[in-house]
């Protein structure tokens, strides 16, 4: 597919004229009004998160310029950013159509009527919106505030798709009008985190239609996804790759590869149509691929490598954290301490069931110590700032103590 095809199928013509290169509108309508608009003009398009501070926004303009990459790698996501700088990957619409292409054929839907309560701005809100635009399906919007309040859209598409965060899905499951709703759908898809085996199960004793997934900005969302059926079949993990990607594990760091992947960071260019997760993973017998954490956030402590994807999975089984996430913050006797937060007003009630939780790690893979931390650096997508996070770590050190409390 080609950008003035992309263009036409969003209701704008070609235009000479430049539109602005950063769109980061507030408003959803208009945000997708302006990134329309911007396709059809002859500049890059960047795509930029409206909840940006003033550091981000400064940032932001020091790398967006007004230049024209021709048809290939015009269009700039944002990936990262609240942890350091900010990067933009290259997509363009022959990437985002490969994508589409491959979700179609995976869940086998012809037209993809989508609900959409993810931000636009981000890959996963984005191709929801590409795949109903491109499959010529429905495109609904929806404010996840609504949702988590108790106020769902009374009448949905037909056999609709919806994409949501773990903690998203966690968070409204436990509502019996969640669930009816829910199950109206055709595909759940969950990605943009890892999702925990205590969510997963609960999921699947709903009979939930969910698509646990894998993906990136990188890969223009969905290159894996276990479909509804495998699901309640009882696959678990990530599921297999779409047919658009190929996912091959190399010294066990998964990489991802096809049509789809980006071509590079801006301003640089990668057009080898490969990319590494630095994610840990492996296949289980059926082919579903699994996720171990990423290989950075291994934690060194005593001369002992702890993955911090297993403690957090631990603590949650516990049911004491609605949220919680573990980090290595350094240490004169360990090198590094594990250390588990979560956010400061939802104070576990039962330390004993968090002990017994743990009983099953080895003893240096337990917490030394947890630690409140306020405000709690998660974003909209279920992205963690770790680099934040361990700062809050550190600066809750002395109010911390070794039980989680």
């Amino acid at each position: 597919m080609e950008r003035s095809e992309l263009a036409a199928i969003l209701g704008v013509g070609p235009s000479a004229q430049r539109a602005d290169a950063l769109v980061m509108d507030a408003d959803p309508e208009v945000f997708m009004a302006s990134v329309a608009r911007a396709i059809s003009g002859p500049n890059d398009v960047f795509l930029g998160n409206p909840a940006w501070g003033e550091r981000e926004r400064a940032e932001a303009k020091r790398v967006v310029s007004e230049t024209y990459s021709g048809d290939r790698g015009w269009l700039m996501i944002p990936t990262g950013g609240s942890g350091g700088r900010i990067k933009f990957a290259r997509h363009d619409a022959a990437t985002i159509s490969s994508a589409v292409a491959g979700y179609r054929a995976h869940f086998g839907i012809e037209r993809v009527n989508s609900v959409c309560v993810l931000p636009l701005h981000h890959v996963g809100g984005l191709m929801s919106w590409m795949r109903s635009a491109i499959s010529g399906g429905s495109f609904q919007l929806f404010a996840w505030k609504d949702l988590e309040s108790g106020r769902f859209p009374a009448v949905i598409p037909e056999n609709a798709c919806l994409s949501l965060v773990p903690t998203q899905l966690q968070r409204i499951i436990t509502s019996e009008t969640a669930v009816a709703w829910l199950r109206r759908f055709k595909v759940i898809s969950v990605g943009g985190g890892p999702s925990w085996d205590g969510l997963i199960e609960a999921s699947a004793s709903l009979s939930l239609p969910l698509s646990p997934g894998y993906g990136a900005t990188e890969t223009a969302a969905m290159a894996a996804a276990i479909t509804p059926a495998e699901f309640l079949d009882g696959m678990r993990g990530c599921g297999r790759a779409l047919p658009h990607a190929k996912i091959e594990l190399k010294d066990g760091t998964v990489v991802v590869s096809g049509p789809s992947v980006c071509r590079g960071y801006y301003p640089d260019w990668d057009d080898s149509g490969m990319w590494s997760a630095h994610d840990l993973g492996s296949f289980d017998a059926r082919g579903s691929l699994h996720i171990g954490g990423r290989r950075d956030d291994v934690i060194t402590t005593g001369g002992e490598k702890v993955s911090p994807a297993e403690v957090e999975e631990a603590l949650r089984s516990s049911g004491q954290f609605e949220d919680v996430a573990v980090v290595g913050v350094p240490d004169p006797d360990w090198g590094h301490a594990v250390v588990a937060c979560y956010p400061a007003d939802m104070r576990p009630a039962q330390t004993d069931l968090v002990d017994a939780a743990l009983s099953s790690l080895a003893s240096f893979k337990r917490p030394k110590w947890y630690a409140p931390v306020s405000p709690w650096p998660r974003n909209a997508m279920g992205k963690i700032d770790r680099p934040e996070l361990l700062r809050l770590a550190q600066v809750s050190r002395r109010q911390s103590s070794p039980k989680a409390s």
